[in-house]
Order: C-alpha cells, then sequence, then structure tokens
C-alpha cells in the first residue's frame, strides 16, 4: 500500500510517495508550472490531483477522468499537512459523484 504526504515547509510545499517525491505528472496534462498545492481549487490543486491518480491508478486516462471531482472533494479540503493511503484514495474516489473511476 503506497503512503502519500503533503507538507508545507519553510522551503515550500512537498510531497512525496512512500518518502520519494511524486512526479507532477506534467507529460500527462501541465495545469501549471508552479508545481503543488492544496486547500483551495485551482490549477496547483489540480496538478497534484492529477499526480495523486496517475500514481495510484496507473491509468492516465481513468486519472484524468477524475482529476476535477477529486481535486474538489479531497484536495481543496487538505490541511497544510496530510496523509493519504491507497486505500484512502479508493475509499475518496468511490465516494465521488458519478463515480468516474469504477
Amino acid at each position: 500500500m503506497k503512503h502519500y504526504v503533503g507538507d508545507r515547509t519553510i522551503d515550500g510545499v512537498k510531497v512525496t510517495v512512500d518518502g520519494a517525491p511524486l512526479d507532477p505528472c506534467t507529460g500527462v496534462k501541465e495545469f501549471t508550472k508552479n508545481g503543488f498545492e492544496w486547500s483551495y481549487e485551482g490549477p496547483e490543486p489540480r496538478q497534484l490531483a492529477l499526480a495523486l491518480l496517475v500514481n495510484h491508478l496507473g491509468d492516465t486516462s481513468k486519472a484524468m477522468a477524475s482529476v476535477e471531482p477529486f481535486m474538489q472533494a479531497v484536495v481543496a479540503n487538505f490541511g497544510n499537512e496530510w496523509e493519504m493511503t491507497s486505500a484512502d484514495i479508493d475509499e475518496a474516489l468511490a465516494a465521488l459523484p458519478g463515480k468516474a473511476v469504477a
């Protein structure tokens, strides 16, 4: 099970998966050049939502289909520091309106 962690530090935001930096997946879709952010709706949280979903699902099409609702329901509501597991992401995806990912 993967473990995702986000933290705001004096040097900026840091997002890891199992201790390694999370790939922003700009090769899939670049919503912003400003990196990751969370706690609001916008391009930086959307980039984080995409990165989390691509890493977790391993399927860019499924990830793209769920980026917007996942960003709105989950990423926009993260606190300054957050943690999620693969199981947490599965649970969040199952609760999304329309359940874009099966």
